[in-house]
């Protein structure tokens, strides 16, 4: 692309001489974009293109030295054989090749290329030729070689020598190598070594195979016989020794970067190994690898940091010998600092660096066009000095090539450097009007890279501000670029680079954007094995910077985006979700965000813990008779520290293989990995290790070996010694049974003693018994023993037991508790007696027994029975029947005393007293009478209003469930609600228990009321029953409907007012149809809130009215749905064709009737007996396999004997409720209430209403299920 530039003009005539090669990358770039005028005729000096390599000649055809070289003019080429030209020189071309009539020895030696042309010369480095005749194998004799089995040997192969060493081969005569192994193995010698024989290596076709890659040549040996014969005495092991290399040190001499071999063969029997070390380091650190069994030490390219001395040991079980060897790495030649081609101005001063090292340090030289500057002129201008050479005041005549060569002993190398003093006009290569964008903190290069020689000056300029090489921030570039670092956002804006004392310049424009910013990163995340992990990468950046990218990486690995099910997953916010966690999955974790300016990187990780695996390799040790020490080695902790070990242990002498089971016996802390363990006698032990880390458990290591501890007496006795005796004048005697493992022993009894407590004889009674229980007979009704149980085997008794005191059977208390008494507070009583006697057991506790005997004084108020008696008999009976039942009181322990709560007030109660054992209850006490104070009365048991007008109210209620005496009457107190303040409490005083309704007039309309309605007796006024209630106001018809359309009916529905009374009303009702009257409805509640219109004309304009005195409450226009009634058109009937066509199909008809008729009578009389018959048989079948419902027999009762519903009347007491929890309205398809049954005919208009109606109109009956004879009659 060409840049628009603003360029002055260049001196004419100047003469312009370009070498692109030697000018820098950007140059020639610009050049590739066609940015600066070049002249089409350019001088190039020669550059090597291909140079030719030292190598080893077998023939004529082996000598081809290519030399090529490019320029402008073209170079010629001569060559130099040690140091005297070599044949002619050669123009276009320099590869040097063998002619036919010369002898291949006259090319042996060591040659230079030269190319020249104007410009100056290039030269390579020196390579030799080595003449050699192919390699020929001389005529050998067949070797044939015997040993014994056992012994060593070394099969010899002598190939003819060469400057290229050839590669051995081992071969049978099918061109199969012999294989090789520790114990047999080809040399760096190529000879076959065998550290011992066996008989398999008894063979006639061991032949040596030497190939000359260089020499295109593989020569043959002889084949080797080796006969192995078998060795008659006994085969004698031998330390190792080494076949190579020979005594105990080995000086190696190599260079760096070359493939160095330190070998160590060995034999010996049996076959020795072989280990190699560093001395003075570590082996791992350096670049060897142990290859070919173990017998080489291979550097594939040798480094310095692999000089040292190295050993190698070989060892079999009968000894070892060593050999050790001084690696010393050196290098030739290699290039530290190099040359470059640089273009210079006349005047300036030219410093070419070169600088060498290796091992010996090498030395430099330096050549001017292949001439060794020693043999140049001498120049003033000119100097050099360790390597550098300065050439100062350049002019055009100093154009030339130079060399540089460094040498020590080990070679050498040369670098061909070209110096070029030219004047060319100044020219600025970068584009004009680049944008450069950049984020703010970052650094950027605005770019403005000139040419010109000598070289331009540039200067930058930025819009209203100081001269920018003034800021520290910025830095000019030898090129004329700035670099300016730690950019902001006021940098922002339009920069100028311009050539001093011309008029040529560019601009750039820097945009910067706020930097991107990491603010959450992945975390530090532990994650147990087989979970997810979610690692965040929440980040901002400037919202221009539309494209960007987020890499993450699993330590330096990018990670691939898997599907859903797999193990990486990336959400659109940057999380990662690593699936399925294993242990592989430990690493660290980091997201990487680029955009097209900058990136930002945040790291985290990922720590997979998991159970620890099962400890290994128990072992067992220091065994006594009682103890023994298990050891083990704890298993992987999988990154979360092992806190502790759980050690099992299975008892398997004593148990049956099947219900073996491992029991926990130690806890032991994480950091040990041994225990001692003590050991009851007589068993037999295997154990288990359990690691416990804060994951979770391991699994169980394998069990150890069996242990098996010997015989003892027991050393305890067995526990929970009792008596359970169960029947009189019985002590039974039982206990715990002792583990197997506690016998300690064969012959394993228990030793039962018993005397009796108390008594005058000392002496143990004893028994020895297999089991518990033990019974010991006639020993009288609970008496006390002394009893204990000692454990015995046969090598002796347990420790003396502990004896306790048990008893023998028992039976029921013989006396009742004396003394009884009582005193009464309110409904709490306190219940006193005196301690049972003649218990004749252990005594358990006392049950005291309560029964409710009625009322206190017989009478609660003849008029409030009377009235109760009226409201609910049967559940007064049952209240009663409750209280009279007796209730008992246990007392589970010896006190003589409790307090029973909760009697019922004002009532006569008796109670008994038992004590009681093991074996049951005593006698019954003398029954005791007592009675509770009369109290105050619970609240009435309901509160509910009528509203005869708006300014009065009254009140019913019911008496109390609990009166607690005397009903004396009611107080009945009333509060208007009022938003100022509470206003004062009205009260009415009844005194008659009897009145439970009040009548309160003068009330406010507008006002909600609080009222309470409370019961007395003559211990005071009981709690009160509140509700809160307003007048009812007069109804009106609703004002507001919702109409919800039919085919032949029109649903409406309101909301009743919450306060207002009833009100019945009509609904009028016009068909907007020429010849139609206005109709009226039924009257209709206002309360129930429903209404369906009936009997309607579908598709039909119908106006509905409400009136409400002479005034309109409420009117509206709607229409039925479903197709409109068909009218025929005005003088349709009157047409001829049409009486004509309705004649033929009535005669037809008539036809067809009469045809009928005469087959009935061809068939016979139709039973009209039948016919009833199979109608009752249909009405007697059940229901379940008929499609109009199932309806049970109570149903059928009820449709055959609720005759009088069709009496009832709408505006009765009755409501929807009575048949049902709720009224549900339903709607048929066509919008008709459900409510139309199928066992009636059309029903008048109106009649279908679910609320009360007016006196006048009937009711429709409830809900029924239709009869059968309905269903099977009901019209098609």
């Amino acid at each position: 692309m060409c840049v628009s530039q603003r360029r002055g003009r260049s001196s004419p005539g100047l003469h312009l001489i370009l070498l692109p090669l030697l000018l820098p990358l950007s140059f020639l770039s610009s050049i590739a974009q066609g940015a600066i005028d070049i002249p089409q005729n350019l001088l190039q000096p020669p550059i090597l293109k291909v140079t030719p390599k030292s190598h080893t000649a077998f023939s004529l055809e082996d000598i081809q030295l290519p030399c090529e070289a490019s320029g402008i003019p073209t170079p010629t080429f001569r060559w130099v054989k040690d140091g005297e030209a070599f044949g002619p020189e050669r123009p276009a071309h320099g590869t040097l090749r063998a002619e036919d009539e010369e002898p291949l020895a006259s090319y042996g030696g060591f040659y230079r290329c030269y190319a020249s042309n104007t410009l100056g010369t290039a030269v390579t480095q020196s390579v030799q030729v080595i003449v050699e005749a192919q390699p020929v194998l001389l005529k050998q004799q067949r070797v044939h070689k015997r040993a014994h089995e056992g012994e060593s040997i070394i099969l010899s192969c002598n190939p003819p020598q060469s400057s290229t060493p050839p590669f051995i081969h081992w071969m049978d005569k099918r061109m199969v190598h012999i294989k090789q192994s520790d114990r047999v193995m080809v040399g760096l010698d190529g000879n076959l070594y065998f550290s011992n024989l066996l008989g398999t290596d008894s063979r006639d076709d061991y032949i040596c195979n030497a190939q000359y890659a260089a020499a295109r040549t593989v020569l043959p040996h002889t084949a080797v016989m080796l006969t192995v014969s078998p060795n008659n005495d006994v085969i004698h092991a031998r330390k190792p020794h080494l076949f190579r290399p020979i005594g105990s040190h080995t000086s190696v001499l190599a260079l760096k970067q070359q493939s160095v071999t330190l070998e160590c063969i060995p034999k010996g029997l049996p076959t020795p190994k072989v280990e190699w070390k560093k001395k003075d380091g570590s082996l791992e650190e350096t670049g060897g690898q142990v290859e070919a069994h173990g017998r080489w030490l291979h550097f594939d390219s040798i480094a310095q940091g692999d000089d040292g001395e190295y050993e190698c040991r070989a060892f079999n079980a009968h000894g070892s010998t060593a050999h050790s060897f001084s690696l010393t790495v050196e290098a030739s030649p290699f290039w530290v600092k190099e040359p470059q081609n640089l273009l210079y101005s006349p005047g300036e001063t030219v410093r070419l660096d070169c600088q060498a090292e290796g091992i010996p340090t090498p030395l430099l030289t330096w050549s001017l066009n292949g001439e060794p500057l020693t043999e140049v002129d001498e120049d003033p201008r000119r100097s050099v000095s360790d390597g550098v050479l300065i050439l100062r005041d350049v002019e055009f005549a100093d154009t030339a090539v130079y060399q540089c060569e460094a040498y020590n002993k080990h070679g050498s190398i040369l670098l061909n450097t070209y110096l070029y003093v030219v004047e060319l006009p100044p020219q600025i290569l970068s584009s004009d009007g680049l944008v450069y964008r950049v984020t703010e903190g970052g650094d950027v290069v605005l770019h403005c890279e000139s040419f010109g020689s000598p070289r331009p000056h540039v200067t930058w300029e930025g819009e209203e501000r100081p001269p920018l090489l003034s800021d520290p921030r910025i830095a000019l570039l030898t090129n004329g670029s700035i670099t300016l670092s730690g950019v902001s956002h006021e940098d922002d804006g339009e920069y100028t680079c311009s050539i001093k004392h011309t008029n040529i310049s560019i601009s750039a424009h820097l945009k910067v954007y706020n930097r991107t910013v990491m603010l959450t990163g992945p975390q530090h995340v532990r994650a147990v094995r087989g979970t997810s992990a979610l690692l965040d990468c929440d980040f901002y950046k400037d919202r221009e910077l539309h494209q960007y990218q987020i890499v993450w990486r699993k330590d330096t690995q990018k990670l691939q985006e898997s599907s859903p099910d797999d193990k990486y997953t990336f959400f659109e916010n940057g999380t990662l979700k690593v699936s399925n966690i294993q242990s592989d999955d430990s690493a660290y974790y980091s997201c990487e965000v680029f955009t097209d300016l900058d990136q930002v990187k945040a790291s985290g990780s990922i720590t997979v813990v998991a159970r620890p695996d099962a400890p290994r390799d128990l072992s067992l040790s220091d065994a006594t008779d009682h103890s023994v020490t298990l050891s083990w080695t704890p298993g992987n902790s999988h990154n979360s520290p092992i806190t502790e070990f759980l050690v099992e242990v299975r008892e398997e002498q004593h148990t049956e293989e099947g219900g073996w089971s491992w029991a926990r016996m130690r806890r032991v802390p994480g950091d040990f990995d041994h225990v001692e363990l003590s050991l009851d006698p007589y068993c037999t032990f295997r154990f288990r290790v359990i690691g416990v880390n804060d994951v979770g458990h391991s699994d169980p290591s394998r069990p150890s070996e069996h242990h098996s501890t010997p015989p003892a007496v027991p050393t305890m006795n067995p526990g929970g010694v009792r008596s359970e005796s169960i029947n009189p004048k019985t002590l039974v005697i039982t206990w715990e049974e002792m583990d197997k493992r506690q016998h300690n022993g064969q012959g394993f009894q228990y030793k039962v003693l018993w005397r009796r407590a108390g008594g005058t004889d000392i002496r143990w009674n004893h028994a020895d018994v297999a089991a518990p229980p033990f019974l010991v007979n006639d020993t009288g009704t609970y008496e006390p023993f002394e009893i204990k149980v000692q454990a015995v085997n046969s090598l002796g008794e347990g420790p003396a037991p502990q004896s306790k005191v048990g008893h023998s059977g028992e039976e029921e208390p013989e006396e009742a508790p004396s003394g009884v008494s009582t005193s009464v507070v309110n409904s709490t009583v306190r219940v006193q007696w005196n301690e049972a006697q003649n218990v004749r057991g252990l005594l358990l506790g006392y049950k005291i027994y309560f029964q409710w005997t009625g009322p206190r004084g017989g009478r609660v108020g003849r008029s409030l029975r009377r009235q109760k008696e009226r409201e609910g008999r049967a559940e007064r009976a049952r209240e009663r029947d409750t209280l009279r039942r007796p209730q008992v009181v246990v007392v589970n322990s010896t006190t003589t005393w409790r307090e029973v709560t909760g009697l019922q007030l004002y009532s006569q109660y008796q109670l008994s007293i038992t004590a009681f054992n093991s074996k049951g209850e005593g006698p019954h006490s003398s029954p005791h009478h007592f009675s509770t104070p009369e109290g105050a009365p619970g609240p009435p048991a309901s509160l509910r209003f009528e509203s005869p007008s708006e300014k009065s109210l009254i009140l019913y209620w019911t008496p109390p469930e609990e009166t607690n005496g005397v009903l004396l009457g009611y107080i009945v107190q009333y509060q208007q609600e009022v938003e100022s303040k509470d206003s004062l409490w009205k009260m009415e005083t009844i005194r008659d228990p009897g009145v439970t309704h009040s009548e309160l007039d003068h009330l406010d309309p507008s006002s909600h009321y609080i009222f309470k309605v409370i019961a007395r007796t003559a211990a005071g006024d009981g709690p009160p029953i509140m509700l809160r209630a307003a007048t009812l106001l007069e109804g009106v018809p609703p004002s507001h409907i919702s109409i919800v359309s039919g085919n032949t009916s029109l649903n409406l529905s309101w909301v009743p007012g919450e306060r207002d009374r009833n009100h019945g009303f009509v609904i009028r009702y016009l068909r907007k149809s020429p010849g139609c009257d206005w109709m009226d409805s039924e009257v209709v509640n206002s309360t129930q809130g429903f209404y369906s219109l009936t009997g309607l004309q579908p598709g039909s304009n119908y106006h509905l009215m409400i009136k409400h005195g002479n005034d309109t409450q409420w009117e509206n226009m709607t229409w039925t749905i479903g197709p409109v009634p068909s009218v025929m058109p005005g003088g349709f009937a009157a047409q001829g064709w049409l009486i004509g066509l309705i004649s033929a199909i009535l005669l037809l008809v008539l036809i067809l009737l009469i045809i009928c008729l005469m087959k009935r009578s061809k068939g016979g009389k139709y039973a009209v007996k039948d016919k009833e018959e199979k109608e009752v048989e249909s009405e007697a079948r059940p229901m379940k396999d008929e499609t109009f419902g199932e309806y049970s027999d109570a149903d059928e009762k009820r449709s055959g004997s609720d005759a009088s519903l069709n009496e009832s009347k709408l505006g009765s007491d009755d409501s929807l409720a009575e048949y049902g929890d709720s009224v549900d309205i339903q709607f048929n398809e066509d919008g008709s209430f459900i409510g139309q049954y199928s066992n009636r005919g059309p029903v008048p208009h109106g009649n279908e209403s679910s609320g009360p109606a007016s006196p006048v109109n009937a009711a429709p009956p409830p809900p029924a299920a239709p009869s059968m004879t309905s269903v099977l009659n009901r019209p098609i």
